[in-house]
């Protein structure tokens, strides 16, 4: 059985605390190591800049990659770097990685694959620019007076409707513990079979989807 190292990376600390991306990164990456009849051993989670390459959780990961001669796995490849460099060093060095969104790529594909995310950072800054400048020249305001307070009441969304998620899955999961399904794995699967989104409403569930569920 193959062994992979699971790295997810947002870019923001507000993506960070909120969970947005994470999730549906792991559930990815998870659908594909299990097409692939393998196990996760280890996940690393990082909240940094694409443009960053000095990244501890990734060290960490490369690391534990090396120590059990595992697999990095990642569901998509910008979620590594959107810098060529960077890549193309990863690439070159000894450990092997998987991208969830191009997993049959070879070394020369890979090589071109980065070039292009790196294009594409740059293309997502100029057109970033680009907007900016055309709303100061409408005599739109940018930004807000009060920051924090925008911060706080989107943190308060979230809150409530991920309580208003699990109000109304618990009892579903209840029920099926009660029935006799006991496994995180059986209880994705049952709540799968039945078409039960999940809160980011996807339609496949997995285990560690479950155990959030269950822990609040």
């Amino acid at each position: 059985m193959k062994s992979f190292i699971l790295y997810r990376r947002v870019s923001t600390v507000r993506q960070g605390q909120s969970g947005l991306g994470l999730e549906s990164q792991e559930e990815t990456v998870r659908r594909y190591v299990t097409g692939q009849h393998g196990v996760i051993v280890g996940e690393f989670v990082e909240v940094e800049s694409g443009k960053n390459n000095d990244r501890p959780q990734l060290t960490l990961a490369l690391q534990e990659c090396r120590r059990q001669k595992a697999t990095l796995v990642v569901a998509k490849l910008d979620r590594l770097s959107r810098n060529a460099e960077f890549l193309l060093r990863l690439q070159n060095g000894n450990v092997d990685f998987v991208c969830c969104d191009c997993p049959n790529v070879d070394r020369f594909t890979v090589g071109i694959l980065a070039l292009v995310a790196q294009r594409e950072r740059e293309l997502i800054s100029e057109r970033t620019k680009s907007a900016l400048q055309a709303a100061k020249k409408r005599g739109v305001r940018l930004g807000t007076k009060n920051p924090d307070r925008q911060v706080r009441l989107m943190m308060e969304g979230y809150k409530r409707d991920r309580q208003t998620f699990l109000n109304r899955v618990r009892p579903i999961v209840d029920e099926l513990k009660a029935s006799g399904v006991k496994t995180l794995t059986e209880l994705a699967l049952c709540l799968t079979r039945r078409g039960i989104p999940t809160r980011t409403g996807k339609t496949v569930w997995f285990g560690s989807t479950v155990k959030t569920v269950l822990i609040g």
